[in-house]
């Protein structure tokens, strides 16, 4: 189609507004750990000015986040309010972790089956992340080091859907005992052995990859349960974990 001057092609207008998807995408992030790290409370009200200036962005990027998040029910809008970050009921949280072992643990099993040896060798750092964040008590540094392994772990089976919804249950489950035991300094303590589900993966163990997904998803129960502060016996390895 011609522009009128020249018969050239129109120059895109769709997406030239707005703030650079950067800095809307990190604003987002940023939020939704905050919210499953617990420094942001479920009940609590905030604005989208206030955050905006703790993030040291404009308001805009922060309103675009939020109404993200309403979107996967980590936060609903109040009038001239704010925003309020959702509590769940315990009913909530566990029908959660019920449609969460329904899809992760088939699909780890799936991992195991498909994993290249370099796929597995590069979730090593993330793993070892992990670690050194829960060890010097960097909690948001630690959940984000936490949702990116076990979102791209899931992602070699290649569905971006399914890695998705897996994301976005695991923001509004939001690990509510974790902040509990980050501040008693126990966080450390609770830490999965993540090296031990690469092994399995590496070893295209499936049933043994599915069993540790298992046992790591019933821990996080034990967490929302106030339980997650008893620490594993060493033939039990693997089997604590923050979600």
């Amino acid at each position: 189609m011609s522009d009128g001057a020249g018969g050239g092609r129109r120059s895109p207008v769709l997406g030239s507004l707005g703030m650079p998807d950067s800095i809307r995408a990190r604003v987002l992030v940023t939020l939704r750990e905050a919210m499953v790290a617990g420094e942001l409370e479920p009940g609590a009200i905030y604005s989208a000015p206030a955050l905006a200036q703790r993030l040291g962005v404009s308001a805009t990027p922060v309103r675009e986040a939020m109404m993200e998040l309403t979107r996967e029910g980590l936060v609903e809008t109040l009038r001239h309010r704010g925003y309020r970050v959702v509590a769940l009921g315990d009913v909530a949280l566990e029908e959660i972790l019920q449609i969460r072992e329904l899809v992760e643990v088939p699909t780890v099993g799936r991992v195991a089956a498909l994993a290249t040896a370099a796929q597995v060798e590069a979730l090593r750092p993330l793993a070892d992340r992990i670690d050194a964040t829960a060890a010097a008590g960097e909690l948001q540094a630690f959940v984000a080091a936490d949702t990116t392994f076990h979102t791209e772990v899931l992602a070699i089976a290649g569905n971006e859907r399914l890695v998705e919804e897996v994301r976005r249950l695991r923001g509004m489950s939001r690990l509510l005992g974790l902040q509990k035991l980050h501040e008693e300094g126990r966080l450390a303590a609770t830490i999965c052995e993540h090296h031990e589900l690469l092994d399995l993966l590496a070893a295209a163990d499936a049933p043994g990859a599915e069993a540790w997904m298992r046992r790591h998803l019933q821990h996080v129960r034990d967490i929302w349960s106030g339980r997650g502060d008893a620490v594993s016996e060493p033939a039990d390895r693997g089997t604590v974990g923050a979600g």
